[in-house]
C-alpha cells in the first residue's frame, strides 16, 4: 500500500508560482510511475505531468513550457512546479501512483491517489 499527501496549493494571481508536494508513505515511490492530474468543475479529471521511475516525463499540451515535474527520492516526494498560472489552471490538483512502465494518462489506471489540493488562479 502507498499513501500519498497533496499539499502546496493555494490562491495566486495570474501569473504567480506555486509548487505542489506529494509525499508518500509506506512503499519508495521511486519504483512507480508518478501523475498529478487536475480536475476543474464539471470537467473529467486529467493528466497534466508525469515522471517514469527511470525520469522521463509527459506534460498537457497546454502546460508545457510552464509546469515542472520532479521527484526526491530520497525524500519519497514528487514535486509540481508551477509556473505563470493562469485562471484556467484552476482546479483541485491530485498526485496519483501507477504500476505503469510507459505514461498512461487514464485515470482508472493509476492505483492510488492523493487527497487533493485546491488551486485558485485570479485574474
Amino acid at each position: 500500500q502507498v499513501q500519498l499527501v497533496d499539499s502546496g496549493g493555494g490562491m495566486v494571481q495570474a501569473g504567480g508560482s506555486l509548487r505542489l508536494s506529494c509525499a508518500a508513505s509506506g512503499r519508495t515511490l521511486s519504483r512507480y510511475l508518478m501523475g498529478w492530474f487536475r480536475q476543474a468543475p464539471g470537467k473529467e479529471r486529467e493528466l497534466v505531468a508525469a515522471i517514469r521511475s527511470g525520469g522521463g516525463t509527459y506534460y498537457a499540451d497546454s502546460v508545457k513550457g510552464r509546469f515542472t515535474i520532479s521527484r526526491d527520492n530520497a525524500k519519497n516526494t514528487v514535486y509540481l512546479q508551477m509556473n505563470t498560472l493562469k485562471p484556467e489552471d484552476t482546479a483541485v490538483y491530485y498526485c496519483a501512483a501507477s504500476s505503469a512502465a510507459a505514461v498512461v494518462t487514464l485515470p482508472v489506471l493509476y492505483g492510488y491517489w492523493g487527497q487533493g489540493t485546491q488551486v485558485t488562479v485570479s485574474s
